[in-house]
C-alpha cells in the first residue's frame, strides 16, 4: 500500500459519502428536505437509529478518510525519492481533505474525539474535544495547507478531483477555509477571528468561476460510477421522490432549475413533489432529474456557487470582498443555473429580479438563506448546514411523526458502549446527546 492509493482511497471514500443517497450512510437528501420516500419513511421522519447511520458516517470517516490519510502522510515522510518540495505539497492536499472531513464530523455532531483520535495504537479511548476549539484548530492547519500547496508538485494521477493541479488545490483551500470562517461568524467570541480568517482566505484566491469546483468525475461503469446510481439505479430502487418542500419552494418561484433538478415524468413542465415524511405512490409524484442518475454525474465536494453565497454572506457583514453582497449573490445564482445548463442571462436577470428573489439587504439572512439552499440540491450537507445557520427557508415536519428537523446526529451506538466515560462527557458538554441540541455555531 502506498501513499497514492491511501489517497485516492481517501477521497473516493469521502466523495462517496457526500454523494451517496444510501438510507444506511447518508440521508442528508432527506434531512434537508429534497427527497423524500414513498413507503420507508424511517429516515424521512428522523429516526436514524434503527439503520445506525450515524455509526457508518463515523466509521467511514474515522477509519477510511482520516486514517487512511495520516498513513499516507507517513508513507510520504519515508519516501526517499520525494523532494521536500513534493513532500509539503502532497502533505498540503491531505492536509486540506483532513480539514474538509473534521469540518464534517464537527457539524454532524459537535464535540467528537480529534486530539486523541487517530492514535488508535496507543489510545482506543479517546477524549472528546470541544467543537469551537476544533474549528481554531482547522482554521490554522488550512492556512497552514495553502503555504505547503505552494511548495511545489503534489500527487497528479492519484489526484481524482483536480488531475494534480496546484493552482485549483490553492482555491480549494481557500475556499474551505472561507466555508470554516462563515461557520463561525455568529459566534460571538469567534467573530473577530471569523472575519480575519475570511479576508485572508478572498485575499489569497478563492474559487472564482465553475472552472474551479472541486468535484469527482465518476466513470461510466462500476465501481467508479455516481453512488446516485448505483442506489437508485443499478440497485433497481423506485422509492425516491423529488420532496413536496423544495418542489413548492422553486415552483413559486418559477424556477428554471426545475427542469435539470426534477424529471418530467409528469408532463413537460409538471412538478409534484411528494407529501415529505408521508407514504407517497411513485408513479403520482415527480421524480429527480435524468442527470442525477447517469453513472458519470459529478461528486460535488465544494462549487462556485457555494464561494459565491459565503462572499455575499461575508459582504452583508461588512467584510472586505471583491464586490458588494447584492452582486456576490446574484453571482451565485448565476453560477448555479450556468452549472445546470441554463446560460441564457436574460432568463436568469429576470428570475433575479422577482421581488421573492431580489436581493434584500435588510433581510439578508433570509434572501441568502433560501437561495443558497435551493442551489446545494447536489450538495445536501451543505444545504443542511445552510438551513440550521440561517433559519431559512421554513422546512415542513414530517407528515408521518411530525419530529422536528434534526440540529445533530446522536453519537454512535459503539460509542457509549465502547468508550463510555468520554461519550457521557461529551454528552453533558454539549446540553445532551440528543438530535435537538444544537452546535455551537447554530446560534440563531
Amino acid at each position: 500500500m502506498t501513499e497514492d492509493f491511501l489517497f485516492t482511497s481517501s477521497v473516493k471514500s469521502l466523495g462517496d459519502l457526500l454523494a451517496s443517497p444510501n438510507v444506511n450512510r447518508n440521508v442528508y437528501r432527506f434531512i434537508s428536505q429534497y427527497l423524500t420516500s414513498t413507503t420507508y419513511l424511517d429516515e424521512p421522519n428522523y429516526k436514524l437509529v434503527s439503520r445506525n447511520v450515524p455509526q457508518s458516517q463515523w466509521s467511514i470517516l474515522y477509519r477510511n478518510v482520516l486514517k487512511d490519510l495520516d498513513d499516507a502522510k507517513s508513507y510520504i515522510a519515508d519516501n526517499e525519492e520525494l523532494s521536500q518540495a513534493q513532500k509539503d505539497a502532497r502533505l498540503g492536499q491531505i492536509e486540506v481533505i483532513q480539514v474538509y472531513a473534521w469540518q464534517f464530523l464537527v457539524d454532524t455532531f459537535g464535540n467528537v474525539p480529534y486530539s486523541e483520535a487517530l492514535n488508535a495504537e496507543e489510545i482506543t479511548s479517546p477524549v472528546y474535544d470541544d467543537a469551537s476549539e476544533i474549528y481554531e484548530d482547522l482554521l490554522v492547519r488550512i492556512q497552514d495547507a495553502r503555504t505547503k500547496i505552494q511548495a511545489g508538485d503534489g500527487f497528479g494521477g492519484p489526484d481524482i478531483i483536480f488531475s494534480g493541479n496546484m493552482a485549483k488545490w490553492k482555491k480549494f483551500s481557500n475556499s474551505l477555509q472561507l466555508r470554516l470562517a462563515m461557520r463561525i461568524a455568529d459566534v460571538g467570541s469567534m467573530q473577530a477571528m471569523a472575519q480575519d480568517f475570511a479576508e485572508d482566505a478572498i485575499s489569497s484566491g478563492v474559487m472564482d468561476s465553475n472552472d474551479d469546483n472541486a468535484v469527482i468525475l465518476y466513470q461510466s461503469s462500476p465501481p467508479n460510477t455516481n453512488p446516485l446510481w448505483v442506489d437508485l439505479v443499478q440497485s433497481g430502487r423506485s422509492d425516491y421522490l423529488a420532496a413536496n418542500t423544495v418542489i413548492d419552494v422553486m415552483n413559486g418561484l418559477d424556477d428554471p432549475r426545475r427542469d435539470y433538478y426534477f424529471d418530467d415524468n409528469l408532463g413537460a413542465g409538471v412538478y409534484d413533489g411528494g407529501v415529505y415524511g408521508g407514504e407517497n405512490t411513485f408513479a403520482n409524484y415527480t421524480h429527480i432529474g435524468d442527470n442525477f442518475i447517469d453513472p458519470t454525474h459529478p461528486g460535488i465536494y465544494m462549487d462556485f456557487t457555494e464561494v459565491s453565497f459565503l462572499l455575499a454572506e461575508a459582504a452583508a457583514r461588512t467584510y472586505a470582498t471583491p464586490l458588494t453582497a447584492d452582486l456576490h449573490y446574484e453571482e451565485a445564482i448565476t453560477a448555479s443555473m450556468n452549472y445546470a445548463g441554463i446560460t441564457d442571462q436574460t432568463a436568469i436577470d429576470s428570475y433575479i429580479m422577482q421581488g421573492d428573489v431580489a436581493f434584500d439587504s435588510a433581510n439578508w439572512r433570509e434572501s441568502i438563506g433560501e437561495q443558497f439552499w435551493i442551489a446545494m440540491f447536489d450538495n445536501p450537507f451543505q444545504g443542511w448546514a445552510v438551513w440550521r445557520k440561517f433559519d431559512s427557508p421554513t422546512l415542513n415536519l414530517p407528515e408521518d411523526t411530525n419530529n422536528p428537523v434534526p440540529l445533530r446526529y446522536k453519537y454512535p451506538v459503539n460509542e457509549q458502549n465502547l468508550n463510555e466515560s468520554n461519550y457521557d462527557a461529551a454528552s453533558s458538554d454539549i446540553g445532551g446527546d440528543t438530535q435537538q441540541t444544537a452546535l455551537f455555531w447554530d446560534t440563531m
